[in-house]
């Protein structure tokens, strides 16, 4: 696949995924806009677009970011679940390869801790201004290009035996309402228990001085 293919390819999945968004009863376009609108307000209130909070995060020093994820992982895990039996909501679930998960977790772990940011907090910090993430974001397109042009030939052999699209909701069966419950607010809990500490910039310490 030549860089032109590629680049066709993924204008083609971008406005498959408006066309998703539209067409078949997920919600319109101007609600998921607000729904975008949301959650880059809410990234920039809490400051996790920050590179001393993730990399903080990676560090240890920082625990703003897994207080959020806990937090919104357990508030939406149950959100989620209960919309989806309303009819509400859908989602697809992807299949489970581990030699690619664990290699691809690999990876994106290390290029979050160098990089300071992750796909959700990189375009609010692109808005911001900020060139070193959208230098990041270019090796990310470069990147899936390569992912895309060698699937075949060495990454799929790769990522190992894919063993279908399995659910947590599938494996608990009967019990999945409990479960999922169990589940979201135990996440919920570990987010309040866990000691707050922050790696303030240089910024933050002359907000403070103020």
């Amino acid at each position: 696949m030549s860089m032109s293919e590629y680049i066709d390819f993924v204008l083609d999945r971008t406005e498959n995924m408006y066309n998703i968004v539209q067409y078949e009863g997920h919600g319109s376009f101007w609600m998921v806009f607000f729904i975008g609108i949301l959650f880059g307000g809410i990234i920039q209130y809490t400051r996790v677009d920050k590179f001393e909070k993730i990399a903080g995060f990676a560090m240890g020093k920082d625990t703003i970011i897994p207080k959020m994820l806990f937090l919104a992982i357990g508030i939406t895990s149950i959100a989620l679940y209960f919309a989806i039996k309303m009819g509400y909501a859908s989602y697809h679930v992807k299949p489970m390869i581990i030699s690619g998960l664990v290699i691809g977790g690999i990876l994106f772990g290390i290029s979050m801790a160098i990089l300071g940011k992750c796909p959700g907090t990189g375009p609010v910090s692109i808005a911001e201004g900020r060139v070193d993430v959208l230098v990041g974001a270019v090796g990310g397109i470069f990147g899936g290009y390569v992912f895309t042009k060698y699937y075949d030939t060495i990454f799929k052999p790769l990522m190992g035996e894919n063993h279908g699209k399995i659910s947590l909701v599938d494996v608990s069966g009967e019990h999945a309402t409990f479960f999922v419950l169990l589940y979201g607010i135990a996440l919920i809990i570990i987010a309040i228990a866990i000691p707050k500490m922050e790696l303030l910039d240089e910024a933050d310490l002359e907000q403070l001085e103020k």
